[in-house]
């Protein structure tokens, strides 16, 4: 029987992919302690990249948002992979970074990412607020228009 987090992840209609291995030099997922490190995640399904361009020319906030929440559940992946198969393993959600390849003139950062923390509270209830930082840039790799890493803590 799956456990709490696994079924609001059914619940949402969510089926966690099977995660893909890292395009460089990194580790995805490194624990230490009763913590868990998630390396930076994209808009990614089934190892090709769903969403690419910028916010505020190419994305609405509301695409972003979307795109951030593919992020989060390819970080659920990564941490699912990491637990052995079993998030019930975690305690809470301690923090995300988001960071939006945008237009100059996009102001709207922190809503993008709210798809992705939005996403932790549905998943894992209280335990998923987090502290959380929401930065623009230029560019990121490939040209996707969102990536998310995050902290967790585990038992």
């Amino acid at each position: 029987m799956a456990g709490k987090f696994e079924q609001n992840l059914a619940r949402l209609g969510i089926s966690l992919p099977a995660t893909v291995a890292p395009a460089a030099n990194y580790v995805p997922a490194r624990r230490l302690g009763n913590q868990v490190y998630i390396s930076g995640q994209v808009p990614s399904e089934a190892g090709k990249d769903k969403y690419t361009g910028k916010l505020g020319s190419d994305y609405t906030v509301e695409e972003g948002q979307a795109a951030a929440r593919l992020c989060a559940v390819n970080i659920l992946a990564q941490l699912k992979q990491a637990l052995d198969g079993d998030l019930d393993r975690v305690v809470g959600v301690i923090r995300l970074g988001g960071f939006v390849n945008a237009e100059p003139d996009f102001k709207d950062h922190p809503k993008v990412i709210n798809g992705a923390s939005d996403l932790m509270v549905d998943v894992f209830g209280e335990a998923g607020r987090h502290a959380r930082a929401a930065v623009g840039c230029y560019s990121l790799p490939r040209n996707v228009p969102v990536e998310v890493d995050a902290i967790f803590e585990v038992n």
